[in-house]
């Protein structure tokens, strides 16, 4: 949890919550790190959402319902649920024993086949990462570049564009890094510590048809794509951003609504989507997770297990 604006996480007791109407409450059994939460922690949402402190930190979840409010008519005491915590203020977090969530949005079963860990690092990434590339739409044989590759989201969208036929093209060093991306569908991989503009044209001379911005200097990206292309960004990038290229541009928000977390544990489940978590945390190692993600080098996803 954190205690103010900019405030190192740490772990302390606190009340546990009860559900209101149209809520649900969730022993929570696994979760994980994603960008969103280290904005938080460092202060960096001040002003664009109401937090509620202590804030409790964490989106994603996979857990079982204890109790529900009233008016929960989808969702029982006893059902494995996953998820990412969608509420309108931040206060409510899932780097906890329990958590409670509307029943309505960011909430879906957990299905056969997909485990309390695998499902804890799916939800808040998988849905940035299936928005990342729905936006683009690559067709079948188009070159996309995935700016970001390695990172929790990126990996999830190397493995969604190479399912639907693209050829992707993915920033990752040279070794380990690279061959995990080769592993998840990508046909080539770029270093982006040496001079990226140049090794993807070598791949893609005419330009690649696509980019999808998770990572990286978003004009000289632009300047990568066909003319008519498309970008899509999580990280808030419009063509007024961009001068006057000849390309469309959307700006990603994670909408964890019901459909896309099912297709999500759908593909999960299936073995369609591989999660790659880097490393595993107990809650008492929260603020330590927190700091490795701050650092540099991460791969995937960075899990934590609660109970």
């Amino acid at each position: 949890m954190s205690e103010s604006f900019g405030a190192m996480p740490e772990v302390r007791e606190m009340p546990e919550p009860s559900p209101g109407g149209g809520e649900v409450k969730i022993e929570v059994q696994a979760s994980s790190m994603n960008g969103f939460d280290a904005k938080l922690a460092a202060g960096f949402l001040k002003g664009g959402m109401e937090h509620q402190f202590p804030v409790i930190l964490g989106r994603d979840f996979a857990g079982i319902v204890t109790e529900v409010g009233p008016g929960v008519s989808g969702f029982m005491p006893g059902e494995k649920v996953f998820g990412v915590v969608s509420k309108p203020g931040l206060g409510d977090g899932s780097f906890s024993e329990y958590v409670v969530v509307p029943e309505e949005i960011g909430l879906a079963p957990l299905p056969a086949g997909l485990d309390y860990r695998a499902a804890g690092v799916l939800g808040l990434a998988g849905v940035a990462a299936l928005a990342s590339v729905d936006a683009v739409a690559p067709m079948h044989g188009e070159t996309v570049l995935i700016s970001g590759a390695t990172g929790g989201v990126g990996h999830y969208a190397v493995q969604i564009a190479a399912g639907r036929g693209a050829t992707v093209i993915a920033t990752a060093e040279a070794g380990p890094q690279a061959d995990l991306m080769h592993e998840m569908g990508a046909a080539h991989t770029v270093d982006h510590r040496a001079d990226l503009a140049t090794q993807v044209r070598e791949l893609a001379p005419n330009g690649v048809d696509s980019v999808v911005h998770l990572a990286g200097d978003p004009a000289m990206l632009a300047d990568l794509i066909v003319a008519g292309g498309r970008m899509s960004s999580t990280l808030g990038v419009d063509s007024g951003q961009l001068g006057n290229r000849d390309l469309s541009t959307s700006s990603i928000e994670a909408m964890p609504d019901r459909i896309v977390l099912d297709h999500l544990a759908t593909e999960a489940a299936s073995d369609r989507l591989r999660p790659s978590i880097a490393r595993t945390y107990l809650l008492d190692e929260v603020p330590q997770a927190f700091a490795d993600f701050n650092s540099s080098g991460t791969v995937g996803k960075l899990a934590v297990e609660i109970s």
